[in-house]
């Protein structure tokens, strides 16, 4: 069948390494991971259900939402598995639902898939399962997240030439496909494809037990898991806004695990700090007035007290940025600084632009996530001063998920006035690309303009490999300031978790978008 569109010091956990490009371009095959089985009856003490805890409730457990990190982290390789899978230490593409994989033309690549696998409900998986959910997640209309994030408008073709073999096709050639492909979850073909879907069926270990709106989530062991079982026989889930709640909560055994913390939140010996690959950074909305002039733009960008803030605020979690992905992804420009704190360059730039007519007096909507990260609502606050001392009318607005998704994601809402946006972007891939195509390029799912000469260099380091590949994707990092200005960064963060004696969990830098709860054990 084809398819086509239709205290004592935090402890850490090592950055993991760069992602070799090349190295996709190999067939790869091996056994799939596993975790030993353990676990009983009554409270998580022993070994019945590990209790977890996050800032704020899933908007949806949507698996083509799973790139959004309040889907994500629940739902990726816990309810729903991909075909491949990234290690977050490594770099390396490791098997999952496929075997092996290998390019088989210039514009395909055909993946072997295991025999041995149902969904939740039953369901046999097979190549028409996995073609049919790349598919809906690619080339449908449903606008999913994975398809902005990671594919962009390219459409795929896909087809099952038997039921453990998949061929996919890309309009050009593709030589990160399956690190594309890593991306998409696997779901049955009786999913719908008219609306997304709350609650999903999946492959995983675990299935989607009770969801008490605003309240609590559990997932259950999936009876159908073709793998070892999990050592959890389920996994619960509250929310808490506040981040010194959650540390408490831990600290005192009322949960096992917190996510999204602070330093300064009070979990002590309990607390573990590690890489999550996130970048904190304000996007500026280009194409209103009277951000649409690059020199109001500029000016934002030297207005802003990053190192303040980093010191201030983060701590030793973070690090100042000087562009979107952290040390460690392909295309990463070691060259690069951090935009100078140079407020008095800024209002020289502001008198600039109101003298040629741009009118700086409309009010900046100054817009964020609600427990975005810690210390969000301080952030804004240092900006808003920062940009008030400037003269600049800004307004701070808090909103849930689904209220800033509307201003983070293509179509942006008509009549918003002008607005900048504080966003967090994890690079979950470990190539510059993903980062690129939806926050750089002119038409990105996240992206508030461009131009076309740097969307021209952007494609064309895109289409290199090796050493080419990093020099020319770290190109557009340093010419994107002067040539668009679409952000002032902030900074690299690290994440920080809670977890309690009783369960054996260990981060790393994947953590944040996707927590395997498989990969948690009760202590010994």
């Amino acid at each position: 069948m084809t398819h086509s569109r239709s205290p004592r010091p935090l402890r850490s956990v090592a950055r993991p390494a760069t992602l070799g490009a090349l190295a996709l371009g190999l067939a790869v095959s091996a056994t799939a991971c596993s975790v030993s089985n353990s676990g009983g009856s009554g409270s998580s003490a022993d070994g019945s259900t590990v209790r977890i805890v996050l800032p704020e409730e899933p908007p949806t457990l949507e698996p083509c939402e799973a790139s959004l990190t309040s889907t994500g982290v629940v739902v990726r390789s816990n309810i729903t598995e991909p075909l491949v899978e990234r290690d977050p230490t490594s770099g390396e593409l490791g098997p999952k639902l496929a075997t092996e994989w290998e390019q088989t033309a210039d514009d395909t690549w055909t993946f072997s898939l295991r025999d041995d696998v149902t969904f939740s409900d039953g369901t046999p998986f097979d190549a028409e399962a996995a073609a049919f959910s790349i598919d809906r997640a690619v080339n449908s209309d449903l606008g999913c997240n994975v398809e902005g994030y990671v594919f962009g408008d390219v459409d795929l073709e896909l087809e099952a030439t038997d039921a453990t073999t998949l061929t996919v096709t890309t309009p050009e050639p593709d030589p990160i496909l399956p690190l594309r492909i890593s991306f998409v979850e696997m779901v049955p073909p009786s999913t719908d494809t008219a609306e997304k879907v709350r609650e999903p069926v999946g492959t995983g270990p675990y299935a989607v037990d009770v969801w008490e709106a605003g309240q609590s989530l559990t997932l259950a062991a999936n009876p159908e898991y073709w793998g070892d079982a999990p050592a959890y026989d389920a996994a619960n889930y509250v929310w808490r806004s506040e981040g010194s709640v959650r540390a408490a909560m831990v600290t005192n055994d009322e949960a096992d695990v917190a996510t999204g913390l602070g330093p300064t939140d009070g979990a002590g010996d309990l607390a573990v700090e590690y890489p999550n690959n996130e970048t904190t950074a304000v996007r500026i909305q280009t194409t209103t007035p009277p951000l649409d002039d690059i020199r109001v733009r500029q000016a934002i960008n030297m207005a802003v007290d990053r190192e303040g803030i980093t010191s201030s605020l983060f701590g030793e979690s973070a690090e100042v940025a000087a562009q979107l992905v952290p040390s460690g992804i392909v295309g990463f420009n070691e060259e690069l600084e951090p935009a100078p704190y140079d407020p008095e360059a800024a209002r020289a730039l502001l008198d600039e632009a109101e003298a040629d007519g741009v009118d700086l007096s409309p009010q900046i909507r100054l817009i964020s996530r609600t427990a975005l990260f810690p210390r969000v609502e301080e952030t804004l606050q240092v900006i808003q001063q920062d940009l008030s001392d400037l003269g600049l009318d800004v307004e701070i607005e808090l909103m849930d998920t689904a209220g800033s998704t509307e201003y983070q994601e293509r179509p942006f809402p008509e009549d918003s006035g002008p607005y900048l946006l504080v966003i967090q972007h994890g690079n979950q891939a470990g190539d510059a690309a993903f980062s690129m195509d939806q926050y750089l390029l002119s038409d990105g799912f996240q992206s508030s303009g461009g131009t076309e000469e740097l969307d021209q260099q952007i494609r064309s380091a895109e289409e290199l490999t090796g050493d080419e590949r990093q020099e020319g994707l770290a190109d557009v990092f340093a010419e994107e300031p002067t040539e668009v200005g679409q952000f002032a960064y902030l900074a690299h963060m690290n994440g920080v978790l809670a977890v309690g004696p009783n369960v054996s969990y260990e981060p790393n830098s994947a953590t944040g978008d996707e927590m395997h709860v498989f990969e948690m054990s009760p202590s010994s």
